[in-house]
């Protein structure tokens, strides 16, 4: 197996060099792509590590290079990096298997923390298919989202929610849906029938 790699593709020049500069910074090994195409072309079968996917490019977007990388079933991480997101564009990316959806301008340390937490999926063999049902993969979630489903399953509404946690309504609105995207569920009371409320309650909150 190849040494484990970030690759980067983002058309965006600028935020391709920034984001790899900072990735290198941090010590991972980064190889980027100007484009989708330009990354197929040189994807390697046993290649190991993750991938930063900027959701909009001219060409092959990075919806459907996931669903291509799909087809010839690579297992790499993929985080979503993009100034266009949406509500259901993210929940079809996680349902499809990204490890997480940002959104631009990118925290520095957020991003960091999301790719070592891919790198050390791909490293350790960690897998964790969507639509694997509410009882399972709850390792997956991060401890923003365990913190905002525990709020939300002790019947706190969005806004308060936000409030408590000092985010914005909709980034409330993002957590959750990526929350059901991950774990399966339809629905926080599906969560709450699976008996996951200690756990993922926020530390600290009456």
């Amino acid at each position: 197996m190849t040494a484990a790699t970030v690759y980067l593709i983002d058309d965006d020049d600028a935020v391709r060099d920034s984001v790899a500069l900072l990735l290198e910074t941090a010590g991972f090994t980064v190889a980027s792509f100007s484009s989708a195409e330009s990354y197929l072309e040189s994807a390697s079968p046993d290649a190991a590590g993750c991938l930063v996917l900027d959701l909009r490019m001219g060409g092959m977007d990075g919806i459907a290079l996931q669903c291509a990388l799909a087809e010839r079933g690579s297992r790499l991480p993929i985080i979503f990096l993009s100034a266009h997101g949406d509500i259901p564009t993210t929940v079809r990316a996680i349902k499809a298997g990204a490890v997480d959806f940002l959104t631009k301008p990118v925290d520095a340390g957020q991003l960091i923390a999301c790719v070592r937490e891919a790198m050390h999926t791909c490293e350790s063999g960690t897998d964790c298919p969507p639509g694997n049902g509410a009882h399972g993969c709850f390792d997956v979630l991060t401890e923003r989202e365990r913190e905002v489903v525990g709020l939300a399953l002790d019947g706190r509404s969005n806004k308060e929610i936000a409030r408590v946690l000092g985010i914005s309504h909709r980034t409330v609105e993002f957590h959750r849906s990526r929350v059901l995207a991950k774990t399966g569920a339809t629905s926080l009371i599906q969560l709450a029938a699976g008996r996951i409320m200690s756990p993922m309650r926020p530390k600290g909150d009456g």
